[in-house]
């Protein structure tokens, strides 16, 4: 039994998103733990953009990572696959391989990555006669495909190239599958098929794959509607990553009748016997009928939903926190979950919280507090077994150790300070609170809280004498993130959070006390730099939005405290770290309703959010016009993601933040007290589910050559 995983935003040396980057971890602890299992994506060309700033305002730049070459990965020009679009036209999916080692093993695993290619080069004929550009056409539109991560889908050329990368992928891996499967052992009954595969769909990106591996059994295998169906149910398991009804991809049937004609059909006719089963469950109910449905609408606005077709051609489905595996069956699918449990199914939905690994994020970017705990432990096993970071938990009074933490922690600081001085042209002073908030921008992530309460804080300063300052605590909010290329209050965020950055770092009253840096172009790289200085880290984004959330992992792991909501996998590292070793605030899961209502009828803002929004209007900042965008989302009504709401909560809780960190002993046990609770939050603790609960997939250690066999 071997597993496969499909994921669409992982490529080479870049992971861009948090999927992309879930995935390497999952891959790593793969190898780590001797399971026998493949990665698939796509080899980019480019990644998503490289993020720069002009007048503070984002703009994007080609991210050309392959320049250089990747010494990494070995070309495999033998395993050449044809993807067919438009019914005609033939492209081919070339692989290349990237060798993932485990760790304390000599097992390595593969992640194939797929580059697009012509079937053939040129048209000769046409060059010929002169007519260069109809003779490179084909060659052109093949390449276009790894050109570039995730391009603009505002327009309709964008949906179409997105909609020809994931099935580009998808079908190349399907018939690598397919081929391992019939070479390994020719003569193979097709039935064995689920006893050797299981394809984890990494959301709904390459839910496609449901359909294209009926096309391959069925047109190319010529097996039978029955027998095919029957094995792809067997295959499949879906992650759900998102509670956001706009992010379950759907697709134009116009547009995916245009480009996947034969895909299409099939996505149709499983959708016809699918419905014949719900009215065997619901008879004539055309309400359940039509919410269970993979095709939504009617005419020229009918759309495929990705994600039913998922459920519907998967054995499990599961969340990534123990609150999203909820949410997923009460908010999000609750007419699926009741089918099944009419149907006497009621496992189908689970949930596996999502974890990271600490080979990359302890081990590697934080040597400094890795020895300090290998130290106080006594051996570096925990690299390996997670769990034993609870022996740190005897150390809560030990004065050496939490000085050694302390000392670790300002080692970080010192070196996040010079990579700002360097690529902002900031002076950052290390004995101020380091308060970070890194990841992609999103409304639902809440970045506009964040710079809210900076404002804010701002403006207490600046009422205070200059002896009332001295007794504040000082603080220097970093924050770092991409907004999507065509999300336009995303990057008016960013904007606001710069404008606020250039005005008080600049300020002579403020400046010693309160600094806004905005760290450009977050990735994996300089994440390793960011996430070990941070003093406390900010996830914040609204109960009930976040699926788990991985980066608020990371930064406990290297020895920080987190102020969040209860949402996410905030809520079982609450639990993990013990409540008084983080700081909660915010409306609660169940409590989002009411305040949504409460909200949309025009509730009264807390005045210091009034103060807040009159000082960016007054252009304190510049141009307020420039930030209407960002304070309109949240006013008359529009407060979808609770900004408004949960802001008094908010600077209640930043000033228990203060208060806690005035006692740097007390904060320095805190942080030990959490980190020691994090071992449940490995990726080798959520693979080992995935492959218990799952894959029903057993390691297979490679036997070491190094030992010598009688």
């Amino acid at each position: 039994m071997y597993i496969e995983m499909l994921t669409h935003t992982l490529t080479n040396m870049h992971i861009i998103g948090g999927l992309g980057r879930l995935a390497a971890c999952f891959l790593d602890s793969m190898a780590t733990l001797n399971l026998p299992a493949w990665g698939y994506g796509i080899r980019y060309e480019h990644g998503m953009f490289e993020q720069r700033f002009k007048d503070g305002n984002q703009v994007e730049y080609p991210d050309t990572w392959l320049t250089k070459g990747n010494p990494w990965e070995i070309q495999r020009i033998d395993i050449k696959y044809p993807v067919v679009f438009y019914g005609c036209e033939t492209v081919m999916a070339m692989a290349y391989d990237v060798p993932i080692p485990g760790y304390d093993t000599i097992n390595t695993n593969s992640l194939r990555l797929w580059s697009a290619m012509p079937d053939t080069e040129i048209d000769l004929t046409k060059f010929n006669e002169g007519d260069y550009g109809s003779a490179l056409a084909a060659r052109q539109r093949a390449l276009e495909i790894t050109q570039v991560l995730y391009p603009n889908d505002n327009n309709y050329a964008g949906k179409e190239l997105r909609l020809k990368q994931q099935y580009f992928f998808v079908s190349a891996s399907l018939q690598d599958m397919i081929n391992n499967f019939m070479s390994a052992k020719p003569g193979r009954q097709w039935e064995e098929l689920p006893d050797k595969v299981a394809m984890q769909l990494n959301d709904t990106h390459p839910s496609i794959a449901v359909a294209e591996l009926m096309r391959l059994l069925m047109d190319t295998y010529q097996l039978g509607w029955s027998l095919a169906w029957g094995i792809v149910v067997k295959i499949f398991a879906y992650t759900n990553h998102t509670v956001l009804p706009e992010a379950l991809e759907k697709w134009s049937v116009s547009l995916m009748q245009s480009l996947l004609p034969r895909v299409s059909e099939i996505i149709f006719e499983i959708n016809r016997r699918w419905l014949l089963e719900v009215r065997e469950v619901y008879g004539e109910n055309a309400e359940m009928s039509a919410k269970l449905s993979i095709v939504e609408g009617e005419g020229e606005h009918q759309m495929f939903r990705m994600a039913h077709l998922a459920i519907v051609g998967s054995f499990k489905v599961n969340g990534v926190a123990a609150i999203h595996a909820e949410i997923v069956k009460s908010d999000v699918f609750p007419q699926f979950v009741d089918y099944y449990k009419r149907k006497g199914v009621t496992d189908k939905f689970i949930g596996i919280t999502n974890g990271v690994t600490c080979r990359r994020w302890m081990a590697q970017c934080n040597p400094s507090l890795s020895a300090v705990i290998t130290k106080a432990l006594g051996s570096d096993k925990w690299v390996r077994n997670l769990d034993l970071l609870e022996g740190l938990r005897k150390f809560e009074n030990d004065d050496t150790v939490l000085k050694e933490m302390s000392d670790s922690k300002m080692e970080n600081k010192k070196r996040l300070a010079a990579y700002v001085k360097l690529h902002c042209d900031v002076d950052v002073d290390c004995n101020t609170m380091f308060d970070i908030q890194v990841k992609r921008i999103h409304e639902y992530k809440r970045q506009l809280l964040n710079v809210l309460h900076v404002i804010h804080r701002y403006h207490t300063l600046k009422a205070m004498t200059p002896a009332e300052r001295e007794k504040m605590v000082k603080r220097t909010v970093f924050m770092g993130g991409k907004a999507a290329a065509g999300y336009y209050v995303a990057k008016k965020i960013i904007s606001l959070a710069n404008a606020v950055g250039r005005t008080i770092n600049s300020d002579p009253d403020t400046k010693d006390f309160l600094k806004l840096v905005y760290i450009p172009n977050y990735k994996v790289g300089n994440a390793q730099v960011i996430i070990p200085a941070n003093d406390i880290s900010e996830h914040i984004s609204t109960a009930g939005t976040e699926a788990s959330g991985t980066s608020n992992m990371k930064f406990v792991m290297n020895g920080g405290l987190i102020i969040g909501t209860d949402d996410g996998a905030n809520i079982e590292i609450k639990e993990c770290v013990k409540e008084e070793n983080i700081f909660i605030f915010g409306a609660k899961c169940p409590d989002i309703p009411e305040a949504t209502r409460r909200m949309k009828e025009g509730a009264a803002w807390d005045g210091r959010l009034v103060n807040v929004v009159n000082m960016i209007r007054s252009g304190k900042f510049g141009n307020p016009l420039d930030f209407e965008p960002v304070l309109n989302s949240i006013e008359n009504g529009k407060d979808r993601y609770l900004v408004a709401h949960d802001f008094s909560s908010y600077l209640e809780c930043q000033d228990r933040v203060d208060k806690e960190y005035k006692s740097p002993k007390t904060w320095n046990q805190k942080c030990l007290m959490a980190l020691s609770g994090m071992g449940f939050f490995s990726t080798d603790r959520t693979i080992e589910e995935y492959a218990q609960k799952i894959w029903n997939c057993k390691p297979c250690p490679r036997p070491d050559p190094r030992i010598a066999t009688k």
